[in-house]
């Protein structure tokens, strides 16, 4: 059974979600906390984090990056926060979608069960690919990236766009057509996420970000990788 971490601090919210999900056969741990989100985390291993910012001991930021700094576990945020800017540095700090409050059961478990897909491991046979560039390599197999001899972290969203545009390499793929692979086919005009997620894999991954050879924009169509 997947195991969904609730962080909220409103019960009645925890509540519907934990009554929501454990009709669909989730295994759910709950905490109105930072602190004690961070500790279950750790102790109960869940497969999927649904994390809201606004919590009475520590912004939820800051939860999402205390828990990237051992874990690549999806993370859903749910806030009441709206403006972009909010929404960009929480995905930037590595969750993985957002969902603003007030909001609807169907789309928050359509968008948790696309964050748990997104996670999965590769199965074998033309899973097993291994692509060499000069600055790093992508086992798509093991679902590892490594760059000067030592493995990359990231995120499972981070991954999931690095797979699909080095499956495609070479061959420009559209901002829509990304969007609808890594976050779902109800996606396809969110840009700001592919702007916030190609930036942190050429942070990441180029010798040069500010000058990329790898993952090249194609302005107002797409973006492409090339080895």
């Amino acid at each position: 059974m997947t195991r969904v971490l609730v962080v909220d601090d409103e019960p009645q919210i925890v509540r519907a979600l934990v009554i929501n999900l454990k009709a669909r056969r989730y295994e759910v741990d709950a905490a109105s906390d930072g602190r004690s989100a961070l500790d279950l985390a750790a102790s109960r291993h869940p497969d999927v984090v649904v994390l809201d910012l606004g919590l009475p001991d520590m912004d939820g930021v800051e939860v999402i990056r205390g828990l990237r700094g051992w874990t690549r576990v999806p993370i859903l945020v749910l806030s009441a926060r709206h403006s972009s800017d909010e929404k960009v540095q929480a995905l930037d700090a590595g969750a993985d979608d957002y969902v603003t409050k007030p909001f609807g059961m169907d789309e928050l478990l359509a968008r948790l069960r696309a964050a748990v897909r997104r996670a999965e491991p590769v199965g074998s046979g033309e899973d097993g690919v291994l692509v060499e560039t000069e600055d790093f390599t992508v086992d798509l197999a093991a679902k590892k990236v490594n760059r000067a001899g030592k493995d990359v972290r990231l995120t499972p969203t981070e991954w999931h766009l690095l797979e699909v545009l080095v499956r495609n390499t070479g061959r420009l793929v559209s901002q829509r057509q990304l969007l609808q692979e890594v976050w779902g086919p109800s996606y396809g005009t969110e840009t700001n996420y592919l702007r916030v997620y190609m930036a942190q894999l050429r942070r990441k991954l180029e010798a040069d970000p500010s000058h990329p050879k790898h993952f090249v924009t194609e302005p107002g169509m797409g973006y492409r990788f090339e080895k």
